[in-house]
Order: structure tokens, then C-alpha cells, then sequence
């Protein structure tokens, strides 16, 4: 073995040496992994501060807003909008007008339904510098003052209502519903409604309300049943 070590021609004092050039080497290795692993790091910082709305960082430009005239429960408002704004987003932000819910903003879950010239329109898929002089209606305008509108009156009689998150949305389809059709069947409201989720119920007590308001519109003395109120 002595013979062996001494025809490497070095001894222990070149392994040695070789031992510490090998530890400068991956030595250098593992500061230059560090540093890039640093710059990865600010890097991926800088991208979370940009995308969490950091001031410093302009993702688009602002527009200049644009005036807005409309007539919203029956009031004419005036006011200046972003244009790129939904009607969803005018009436809550703008408006302060928050019973209009915001919901999927896909349209694809019937929340945040108002009615503009009457007709239930989806507001988280409309701007609101499209609505120049229309008539749009919310929940809060389905009261008389202190008066519930009759399809309220029905949805708190019968607990139509539970979370109350999706309310709004389907009090307004119901009212298109019934201004043009004061007397429509189960299937004709199933069919209205179809288009307005509820996660909390199975939907019976929203169409046993809808069919009690229409029943009170048409000026029928019309009450709830045992079976409504109590399921027996």
C-alpha cells in the first residue's frame, strides 16, 4: 500500500490538495446555485407585487371617466363612470346601491339580475355607459315606501328566502315574469327562474311565493297554505 501511495508521486500532502481544490470547486458551485436561487426569489417578488396592484407597477392605463345619465328606480342620476365599468359595478361603487349581489360575474348565475327597461338583464355583463338613458330597476326599488312589493311580502311568508344572497336577482325576474304574465303556471315559473341559481333551498318555497304574489296581484284573497308554512 506504501508502494501504491508513493507511485502517485505526491503522498498525503497531494491528496490533500486535490481534497481542497475539490472543495473550492463545488464550493463555488453551491454559491453560484445560492445566488441564482436569490435572483429567482426577487424575481418572483417583483412579479407577486405587480400582480397584487403594487403602485409602483402600471399594468394598464386609466381611462377617463365618462358622464352617465339613467333613470334608476324611477330617479334620474347623473354621474361620472370608468367606462369599462359594468352595470353590476356602477350601481354598487358608484350608485352605493348594494342589494344588486355580485355573484360568478360569468353570467352564468342569475344574482346580480336587475331589469332595465323592464326586461331582466344579466348587470355583471353590461356597462354601464351602455345603459345612457334607460330605466333600470334594483331591488331597492321594488318597495312603496314602507310597503313590501307582494312578491317580498310572499318570500318572507314563506321563507323563501334563506341565505337572501340570490333574493334579489330572482324578486326581479319574478316581477318581469308577472308583468307579462299575471297568471303563469308552475312550469312557465320554473322556466322564468331557470336562469337563477339557489344554493340553499330546493326552489319549492321560491315558486309556491312567486305563485302567491300573482295570486294577490290578480286581487285574490289569497293566503298561504298549512302545507307551504309547514311542509304537512
Amino acid at each position: 500500500m506504501q508502494g501504491s501511495c508513493g507511485s502517485g508521486g505526491g503522498g498525503a500532502g497531494e491528496i490533500e490538495a486535490v481534497v481542497i481544490r475539490a472543495g473550492r470547486r463545488s464550493g463555488g458551485m453551491a454559491v453560484g446555485a445560492d445566488r441564482a436561487n436569490k435572483t429567482d426569489d426577487a424575481d418572483k417578488e417583483a412579479r407577486q407585487r405587480g400582480s397584487m396592484g403594487n403602485p409602483l407597477v402600471t399594468l394598464t392605463p386609466s381611462l377617463p371617466k365618462s358622464p352617465l345619465s339613467l333613470e334608476v328606480n324611477g330617479e334620474r342620476v347623473e354621474c361620472l363612470v370608468a367606462p369599462q365599468k359594468t352595470l353590476l359595478e356602477v350601481l354598487r361603487e358608484d350608485l352605493q346601491l348594494t342589494g344588486t349581489k355580485h355573484g360568478c360575474e360569468l353570467g352564468e348565475c342569475g344574482t346580480c339580475t336587475v331589469l332595465v327597461d323592464g326586461v331582466p338583464i344579466l348587470s355583471c355583463l353590461e356597462l354601464g355607459v351602455a345603459c345612457e338613458n334607460r330605466s333600470v330597476t334594483t331591488v331597492e326599488g321594488l318597495a312603496a315606501g314602507a310597503e313590501l312589493h307582494p312578491l317580498q311580502r310572499a318570500f318572507a311568508e314563506l321563507g323563501a328566502a334563506q341565505c337572501g344572497y340570490c333574493t334579489p336577482g330572482i324578486l326581479l325576474t319574478a316581477k318581469a315574469l308577472l308583468e307579462e304574465n299575471p297568471a303563469p303556471t308552475r312550469p312557465e315559473i320554473v322556466s322564468a327562474l331557470g336562469g337563477n341559481l339557489c344554493r340553499c333551498t330546493g326552489y319549492v318555497k321560491i315558486y309556491e311565493a312567486v305563485e302567491l304574489a300573482a295570486a294577490r296581484m290578480r286581487g285574490e284573497a289569497a293566503e298561504p297554505t298549512r302545507e307551504s308554512l309547514y311542509g304537512h
